[in-house]
């Protein structure tokens, strides 16, 4: 998943100076041969958190090669879809800016947690109604501003991380439920993605550290191949090209899995709020109101459309922001060409089916990482923007001491009714509506 700054990030950023001189301004146009293969790198930066998310929740739900084809391919035509609309936007919805967009990793416990308990219509289902919130925040986002402070976001990302880490974990060493769960070659092959990734990550530069993780994925894939643990049974039954099916796993309608997705898709707005920020920081000034407005509107309404195509829900990519940063270009056509190539191989079955064959193995060495760096984003927020006085440091451990409780040990909710386990044995949701809630009933004195 992506990096993630707090709502309030805004602020800060109009302290700072754009960090690199912008080569391409926001709407610039680049020579077609430059263009390209600088949107392909703004793919590369994302693809693997993209495809990560469906391949994660169809392993944790059970399902077979070809449902997780289709996920990772409806991933891939909603990331694409999306990002377009971001830089080209429709009416209202969109920011003008080059955010990349992607599958939220934030949707993903909550998800595995619907569908466990219902099934996977009852998660788009709530996936779509609940993405009205995100909606409603962006269209109203002047009104709205105020509940989003910096403390209340560190805690939710924070959180997002933490747990989500016994996911990787599970990934890293098989999958749950693979007869080979926790094998040598299993934790070997995860240990060596993680390793590549953390090696290149920090001793190269330029492409081969952005890069890291799906070199690092792509390294121990080739080892997967070389010991006969990919099949491509099904990569030979896949068709070359194939239009988007709506419904695919139909709809259902529950009012407490509407209810968590509603508070999931308050954090996406958290996410998507902080990376406009970064991304305008890049050209040395702050979001204008239409572009906070708009970038949320986007991404609440594309993540609604995904749900009708049976695609998670979308956020803004944080690494592509620090990818904007890096390189100065802050083109939004690129950003453009980019969302284009994700459409293109979205079409293509075979490359879903395809990168459906990755062991869960070499995905959970990098989910590892991807996870634990959400963590310290969130950690980030609180340290940058926030006084860590006694009430802010109340606030922090109340909120992370409940949100991990119920996440850890949610049979102390056995008792309750189902709407109320549904709902609350969700950690981000009871451990970022406690931040939220506190919040606003301490009084902060330090203003």
């Amino acid at each position: 998943m992506s990096d993630k700054i707090g709502a309030d990030a805004e602020q800060d950023v109009s302290q700072t100076q754009a960090s690199t001189q912008p080569v391409y301004d926001i709407d610039d146009l680049p020579p077609v041969r430059e263009a390209i293969p600088l949107g392909l790198q703004h793919v590369l930066a994302m693809f693997l958190s993209n495809i990560a998310v469906p391949l994660i929740i169809a392993t944790a739900i059970g399902l077979d090669a070809g449902g997780k084809a289709f996920l990772v391919q409806m991933a891939l035509v909603m990331a694409g879809i999306s990002t377009i609309v971001q830089s080209y936007p429709v009416g209202p919805v969109g920011a003008r800016i080059p955010i990349v967009m992607g599958t939220s990793f934030a949707f993903v416990a909550g998800i595995i947690s619907v569908t466990n308990q219902y099934n996977l219509a009852t998660a788009f289902g709530a996936c779509l109604v609940g993405a009205v919130v995100e909606v409603l925040i962006g269209f109203s986002y002047s009104k709205f501003r105020r509940f989003f402070p910096p403390l209340a976001a560190g805690i939710v990302v924070m959180l997002i991380g933490l747990t989500l880490v016994p996911v990787g974990m599970d990934y890293a060493a098989g999958g749950v439920g693979a007869e080979d769960y926790g094998s040598f070659v299993n934790l070997g092959i995860a240990a060596l993605v993680f390793v590549v990734t953390l090696l290149l990550n920090q001793f190269s530069k330029g492409f081969l550290s952005y890069a890291s993780m799906i070199i690092g994925a792509l390294v121990g894939y080739f080892v997967t191949l070389s010991i006969g643990k990919v099949d491509f049974t099904q990569v030979a039954q896949g068709a070359w090209f194939s239009l988007p099916t709506p419904l695919k796993f139909g709809l259902e309608f529950h009012l407490a899995p509407i209810i968590t997705m509603s508070f999931i898709y308050v954090v996406s707005a958290l996410e998507t709020l902080g990376d406009i920020a970064g991304t305008t920081a890049a050209v040395g000034r702050v979001p204008a109101n239409r572009e906070m407005r708009g970038g949320l509107m986007a991404d609440g309404v594309m993540s609604g459309l995904a749900a009708l195509f049976s695609a998670f829900p979308n956020t803004s990519y944080s690494q592509n922001v620090g990818l904007v940063n890096f390189t100065g270009v802050i083109s939004r056509h690129v950003a453009a060409i980019g969302g284009g190539f994700l459409l293109l191989l979205g079409l293509i079955p075979k490359v879903g089916v395809a990168v459906a064959t990755i062991p869960a193995s070499v995905i959970g060495g990098g989910a590892l990482i991807m996870f634990a760096m959400i963590f310290a984003s969130g950690l980030a927020i609180i340290q940058r923007n926030v006084e860590l006085n006694k009430r802010n440091m109340i606030i922090i451990a109340a909120s992370m001491a409940l949100g991990l409780g119920v996440e850890y040990r949610p049979d102390v909710l056995q008792h309750f009714p189902q709407v109320v386990k549904t709902l609350f044995t969700q950690g981000l949701v009871v451990g970022g509506l406690s931040g939220f809630l506190l919040n606003l009933i301490f009084p902060d004195k330090s203003k």
